[in-house]
């Protein structure tokens, strides 16, 4: 069999027209394209940017990079796996779960590698989608935009980055060719992705800067290994599994209640970040530095049992001051202090609030995604944009979830697809667009929902908040429990026929 990595013969003119496209293999791509092969759609493909699989967890190789969330609950409802090595998997495990799962779902030759989407625009003439990509033009009845929430990294406008002359590199574009024996090395941010990078290369570095603009709350990880008898235990008794799975989910699940607000919840959460914190930091004033000003849960709240640790080692240094401006050997305080480096680690985010595969996407009278969404990202059930016929977005706005596992809402998402797709077989149908008053009290149950949250009352700038206009457009703002009640729901009279 040809390798699809490689074979130019199964691209594409554009003459064959597929059921549906699929952009992007990381969860929600391959998730997708699982649920329509196990259906019975063998008429489908997926184009993917890169020459294998995984997405974000392909692409995030920096020092420990690891899951937040529990492994048995990060993972297919439809693939349990009996053999996770611990709690909290690491970023090779988990893109070998990735891996396997489109190798035995038979996904591969589905899937267009190295195949960039350039622009995909709706002929309404034809009532298909024409997606032009680096390897071909591709056709589909039906697209399905699995580009991923956090795919896109952010990159921090601070004036002189471009003169910097050391190593400099994003921490989703970590460079593993760069040798930080012995270097002097800065990490800008002390997010998800900086806490665990900072405690891996700290031991190897002369000095490291930790650069924070706002300190987070952190609360102990709690990791533990899974001995071979219990994972021996799970493959024979998947029932067991089950409820392992059952109960991570609810007790993550009771930590919603934090974010909404209520006094009494979010005091002993707090009381857990400050105990942790005094604990491992008994400097004072590093203490004070690192102790947020605002509501515990508006920013993400961060695991980590190592990071206070090794900011507490003699060659860290927290630098909290701002940076003013950044040279060709050095990053400038606001204060004034002065740190020379021979590294810069970017660990500054994704583009969230304006994913960038918006950009890309035209819909009816030649208006992209993204302008449809200059004002903020909106979307019925999250999925569903008008304008945008036969358009679905997986891990698009209000699907964001800050208490448990990402892979439970795109499942929801795709069971809503799927609803919509078995609607218009039904009706024999070619193509559906949702209505703009569903659309409105969709969104209008978004805000009131969000309103009291402490995402929009805990007084903090987060990208969970879209700037331009005030709206919590990447979170969902309830239990994820309420998510999967509410999404895959098709009503009949929110797609009209177009």
């Amino acid at each position: 069999m040809s390798n699809p990595r490689n074979d130019t013969s199964l691209f594409l003119d554009g003459s064959t027209v597929h059921d549906v496209v699929i952009i992007g293999t990381g969860f929600s791509g391959l998730a997708m394209g699982t649920q329509l092969k196990r259906r019975g759609n063998e008429d489908f493909i997926i184009l993917e940017r890169a020459n294998e699989v995984g997405g974000t967890w392909r692409d995030n190789t920096y020092p420990g990079a690891a899951c937040d969330q529990p492994s048995h609950m990060y993972s297919y409802s439809f693939r349990l796996n009996p053999d996770w090595s611990s709690i909290f998997s690491e970023q090779p495990e988990i893109l070998d779960y990735l891996k396997a799962t489109a190798e035995e779902e038979d996904l591969l030759p589905h899937v267009r590698f190295n195949a960039n989407v350039d622009i995909a625009t709706w002929d309404a003439d034809t009532r298909t989608w024409v997606i032009q990509t680096s390897r071909g033009v591709v056709r589909g009845k039906v697209l399905v935009s699995a580009a991923g929430l956090l795919s896109e990294p952010r990159l921090p406008e601070i004036p002189g980055l471009g003169d910097f002359k050391g190593d400099v590199f994003h921490s989703a574009r970590w460079d593993a060719g760069a040798d930080l024996a012995g270097k002097r090395a800065g990490v800008v941010g002390t997010g998800a992705s900086g806490i665990q990078i900072v405690p891996r290369i700290a031991p190897e570095l002369e000095k490291l800067f930790v650069f924070q603009r706002t300190p987070h709350w952190v609360t102990p990880r709690g990791d533990y290994q899974y001995s071979e008898v219990e994972k021996r235990m799970y493959r024979r008794n998947p029932d067991r599994l089950q409820e392992l799975r059952t109960s991570m989910f609810w007790e993550n699940e009771e930590r919603f209640a934090q974010r909404a607000a209520i006094p009494v919840l979010l005091a002993k959460a707090e009381q857990v970040a400050l105990a942790l914190l005094e604990e491992q930091v008994p400097d004072p004033e590093l203490r004070a530095r690192l102790t947020p000003d605002y509501a515990i849960g508006c920013k993400r709240i961060l695991k980590s049992s190592d990071f206070y640790p090794a900011l507490m080692r003699d060659n860290v240094d927290l630098v909290a001051e701002g940076i003013s401006h950044i040279e060709a050997d050095a990053v400038i305080g606001k204060n004034g202090g002065r740190y020379e480096l021979d590294v810069l680690v970017l660990a500054t985010g994704f583009e969230a609030t304006e994913p960038p595969i918006a950009a890309h996407i035209v819909g009816t009278g030649g208006r992209t995604l993204a302008e449809r969404w200059s004002g903020g990202a909106e979307a019925y059930q999250t999925t569903s944009v008008s304008g945008f016929p036969n358009l679905f977005l997986i891990g698009g706005p209000n699907t964001g979830i800050g208490h448990n596992s990402q892979v439970y809402m795109f499942e929801a998402q795709i069971e809503h697809i799927m609803g919509v797709l078995d609607l218009m077989r039904a009706r024999g149908i070619a193509a559906v667009e949702v209505a703009r008053e569903a659309e409105h009290a969709f969104i209008e149950e978004m805000e009131k929902k969000a309103a009291t949250t402490v995402w929009l009352t805990g007084g903090c700038q987060t990208w969970y908040i879209d700037q331009r206009n005030g709206r919590l457009t990447t979170l969902w703002p309830d239990y994820s429990h309420s998510f999967q009640e509410q999404i895959p729901r098709v009503f009949e009279d929110s797609y009209m026929p177009v």
